[in-house]
């Protein structure tokens, strides 16, 4: 299943040249990533509450065109592999249907006291592999 997020780029995201910053896509992601776990029933709040976190361990970025201020995107987020500590994301930055950014981002689950892995709760995992 791919989670989109519409959203739209503002000033602060963008250099002097009105061109998105680099970074900001790995944000934009962030967010994707964040919604697509409410939508599937996990808020920060809830995971929080379990003592967990999930912290990014590996990015590959590759991008290709660049987006520029006030248009509208879409950023995706799928689930491509998934392990007792650690998901696999495909994230995409698309204007419209040209892709702009494509990214593989790996997160580790961690103990949010330890910093230590920590086993992914068997109802998300479920949730996630749907």
């Amino acid at each position: 299943m791919e989670f989109r997020l519409p959203l739209r780029v503002y000033i602060e995201d963008t250099d002097a040249g009105g061109i998105v910053y680099y970074v900001n896509y790995l944000k934009y992601m962030e967010r994707a990533r964040t919604e697509y776990m409410r939508d599937q029933g996990f808020s920060k709040a809830a995971i929080m509450n379990d003592a967990l976190m999930f912290v990014v361990s590996a990015l590959q970025t590759k991008y290709l065109r660049p987006a520029r201020l006030d248009e509208q995107l879409i950023v995706t987020a799928r689930v491509i592999a998934a392990a007792r500590v650690s998901l696999r994301f495909e994230q995409r930055v698309y204007r419209g249907e040209e892709l702009l950014c494509e990214a593989e981002v790996t997160v580790a689950c961690v103990d949010s006291s330890t910093l230590r892995p920590k086993r992914i709760p068997t109802e998300l995992l479920a949730a996630l592999k749907h």
